[in-house]
């Protein structure tokens, strides 16, 4: 079984940053993809940004320049590092594994005022 646990979530003013963590535990593959996804009300949960085991990174157009994904490999650990937010980023922030299986996280609010 595996959890993924996302923290660092909160309200921020546009132009502002914010810096999200999610930890994986349970029996982790070697080889996986980690990443961020983000939902707003009424909306589909769409691709902010992934990172394979082997560093690989995947950004959605819409942040990149802005968000940077790193991971701590050892730790089983991936983090969103987000500056410049904007009123759009608002969403739920989804952490997600892909490992054979797939699993994600419950979700961290993000919220941009204008």
């Amino acid at each position: 079984q595996v959890q993924l646990v996302e923290s660092g979530g909160g309200s921020v003013q546009a132009g502002g940053s914010l810096r999200l963590s999610c930890t994986a535990s349970g029996n982790i593959a070697r080889l996986n993809v980690m990443g961020w996804y983000r939902q707003a009300p009424g909306k589909q949960r769409d691709l902010v940004a992934t990172i394979s085991s082997g560093g690989t990174i995947n950004y959605a157009d819409n942040v990149k320049g802005r968000f940077t994904i790193s991971r701590d490999g050892s730790k089983n650990m991936v983090h969103l590092q987000m500056n410049s937010l904007k009123p759009e980023d608002t969403a739920v922030y989804y952490c997600k594994i892909v490992m054979g299986l797939v699993a994600w996280g419950q979700g961290t609010q993000v919220t941009v005022s204008s």
